[in-house]
């Protein structure tokens, strides 16, 4: 009964992960693992944000963009709080002002949070770590390969000839 609750779990699991990753490819979404906390509550860090892409001028002030600020290399997932023409600020919601930079977008796309998955974010990572896959790859084939061997085993057993 436990095994079969285990084994239960680990496909809940598995379907989950493999739907947060498949799915929203599939129906244009992009995904961005939120690394920092100036979001707050409302996005908290290791969330995934799952964003489409929209001509900039549909942007408002309170959408939540992820976008790279001015001289900066990471990527940056925080509120629209003020917008001039194509001049945009922002700001993270637990952060007390808004950034201390304005900013215009390089292309006329731009990628807007359509929602989020708390704390999902943390899988993503935790599967970037080489041990950790080799580990959810190789732990399921170790455990098929030993089913099929006692399989085997137990079935030879019961077609060997009975001399007693």
């Amino acid at each position: 009964m436990i095994r079969r609750a285990l084994h239960g779990t680990a496909l809940i699991v598995v379907t989950v992960a493999a739907t947060l990753m498949l799915l929203p490819s599939l129906i244009g979404l992009e995904r961005y693992v939120v690394t920092g906390g100036s979001m707050g509550s409302a996005v908290p860090r290791g969330s995934i944000v799952y964003e489409r892409t929209v001509p900039t001028s549909d942007l408002r002030v309170g959408d939540v963009i992820t976008y790279r600020p001015p001289n900066r290399q990471e990527r940056v997932t925080h509120r629209i709080v003020w917008r001039h023409g194509q001049a945009f600020r922002t700001k993270g919601d637990a952060n007390q002002s808004a950034d201390p930079w304005t900013f215009t977008l390089p292309t006329k796309r731009q990628a807007k949070a359509v929602f989020h998955v708390p704390y999902a974010g943390y899988v993503f990572a935790a599967l970037s770590v080489k041990p950790v896959r080799i580990a959810l790859i190789g732990l399921p084939a170790l455990a098929i390969a030993l089913a099929a061997l006692a399989g085997e085993w137990t079935q030879r057993r019961r077609e060997a000839p009975n001399f007693g």
